[in-house]
């Protein structure tokens, strides 16, 4: 494997690339390369076959998923090849850019939540013309889909000589896989899909629906929060912990709040949140950080904790944007034209953005808002 994955190298692993169609109705036609990694099943003797596995995304790489996978198999890497692998167009697979981004401006000393739309309204403009008609962007995208990926799925299964896969797969690496036994049941064997998503949804539907659980995790961890009050002081109780991230979020609106030279405002800071709310592993970071943030937006000094530090030097990153395309190759190409169902005028997502404000005040203007360039997507599916 490359030199970077140190960890698949200590395992053993091999890696590979599979040459598939760019378009499978033309299989004479172009080809692509998809990266593939494979760690042989432990006890040979009971072994039945290859298992697959995706970490979700869409845009999640997997060539090492198998490493992060194999420790809660137990028995059952033992009996399997594990079989990690990046989707087309992104990690080691063919890759698709975009062309240098002008630098970001960032949000003055004083703003406004409009201001803050029609500053993320540009950047997905900007972020859709640099990589729609960047190099051969043009003749790739068409061809990024979730049924294109299962069927490059079935093209790794023949290169390795096998009449069946396995599977595992969480959230959109669940839908994968129920695209794959969709596309080819005689050849799906042994499959977990976990935590899939409603398969009659649009993208934006699905990104939408996100409020209102964010939301009720966000009450569970106030209530975590609450009972240690006396470490984080951010509340006695539920309400007050959930009023206190109001009251910052409602103060980044109007003045961004300075930490460490980068001023973030409530778009950014509902970002933060919703990276750290995934998971109750998360509560202590979480309150950390926005301990941190309520004491930066008094005009006290903070060293910043791990996670927001490593948030913090994402955001100073001028491949942010790169980072996210391979999210969006997928959610603007699947579900139809145009975009995968994302609305084409930034209006809607303002009035959808605000009118959440009343039952989804911390999420709402996240999910709702332009969080993605789909609306000004240029690559219609093939």
């Amino acid at each position: 494997c490359p030199d970077r994955y140190e960890d698949l190298n200590a395992a053993g692993a091999q890696c590979a690339d599979v040459t598939v169609p760019l378009d499978h109705a033309d299989p004479g036609g172009r080809t692509i390369r998809v990266a593939i990694s494979r760690i042989k099943a432990a006890d040979p003797s009971r072994r039945r076959g290859i298992l697959l596995s995706n970490p979700g995304g869409p845009g999640g790489a997997g060539l090492d998923h198998t490493l992060r996978l194999r420790p809660a198999l137990g028995d059952v890497a033992d009996r399997y090849d594990l079989i990690g692998f990046d989707p087309r167009f992104l990690g080691d697979s063919t890759p698709v850019g975009c062309a240098p981004a002008a630098p970001a401006v960032p949000p003055g000393p004083v703003t406004s939540a409009r201001q803050d739309f029609d500053r993320s309204v540009r950047a997905a403009r900007d972020t859709a013309r640099r990589c729609g008609r960047h190099g051969d962007n043009a003749t790739l995208l068409p061809h990024a889909s979730t049924r294109n990926v299962a069927r490059d799925m079935d093209a790794i299964r023949a290169a390795l000589g096998e009449r069946e896969l396995s599977y595992y797969g969480v959230s959109y690496g669940a839908d994968l896989g129920a695209v794959y036994a969709q596309l080819f049941p005689r050849r799906a064997d042994r499959m977990v899909l976990d935590s899939s998503t409603d398969p009659t949804a649009t993208q934006y539907e699905l990104f939408r629906s996100a409020g209102k659980p964010l939301e009720e995790a966000l009450d569970a961890w106030a209530g975590w929060t609450a009972r240690r009050h006396g470490v984080y002081a951010l509340g006695r109780t539920a309400p007050e912990v959930r009023d206190r991230v109001r009251r910052l979020l409602d103060g980044a609106e109007r003045r961004p709040v300075p930490v460490a030279g980068i001023r973030l405002d409530a778009p950014v800071l509902r970002l933060v949140l919703r990276q750290l709310i995934q998971h109750e592993e998360y509560d202590a970071a979480l309150a950390g950080t926005v301990r941190d943030l309520v004491d930066a937006a008094a005009g006290r000094p903070v060293e910043p904790g791990p996670e927001l530090a490593a948030m913090l030097d994402l955001l100073a990153s001028p491949e942010l944007a790169d980072s996210m395309l391979g999210g969006a190759v997928f959610m603007c190409g699947d579900g139809g034209w145009p975009a995968g169902g994302w609305p084409a005028d930034p209006e809607t997502y303002w009035k959808n953005s605000q009118r959440s404000r009343a039952d989804q005040p911390v999420f709402g203007p996240l999910v709702n808002g332009m969080t993605a360039p789909c609306a000004f997507w240029e690559s219609e599916p093939a």
